[in-house]
């Protein structure tokens, strides 16, 4: 004797990533937009100051570990908004958040970490702390932007 019974299938249409990868995703897409704004207004730093910090010379060593360390930093603003309870945010709060941490990353970072490496592995025209210049807020206050907005479009379910 034949039995059939019902069997619900659920379809996933959403493409919607973990918290973690879209943080990883926004943060090279936030990476590569402030790369291209960096590589017009200053060069030097892509391609002599960040390949420096490790032992490294050029412009394309600059950019990809630019870019790393955007993805990175990605990944570590994805896990503060789970930590914080908002693993989901919409275009305009997550465009926020975004701001505030590329703020955040460029006062703790660019300002302070990144003269006192220079300075550490030798780097000769290493800039003193605190290394406040407009182009490089202007850049980060971009990779914020984008980074909030693409962890936006990525995490919705």
């Amino acid at each position: 004797m034949a039995q059939e019974t019902e069997r619900r299938t659920v379809d996933r249409t959403a493409t919607a990533l973990e918290p973690w990868q879209s943080g990883a995703v926004g943060g090279i897409v936030g990476a590569i937009v402030f790369g291209a704004l960096m590589a017009a207004q200053t060069p030097g730093v892509l391609e002599m100051a960040i390949p420096s910090m490790y032992g490294l010379e050029g412009g394309l060593a600059g950019m990809i570990i630019h870019v790393s360390h955007g993805a990175v930093l990605g990944v570590v603003f994805a896990a503060l908004l789970v930590a914080a309870g908002r693993p989901s945010l919409g275009a305009g709060a997550a465009s926020a958040a975004g701001l505030v941490y590329g703020l955040a990353v460029w006062a703790l970072l660019a300002v302070v970490v990144m003269p006192i490496w220079l300075s550490a592995v030798g780097f000769p025209m290493a800039p003193s702390v605190p290394n406040v210049a407009v182009e490089s807020l202007v850049g980060h206050a971009a990779y914020g932007l984008v980074l909030g907005v693409t962890y936006a479009a990525l995490t919705r379910r």
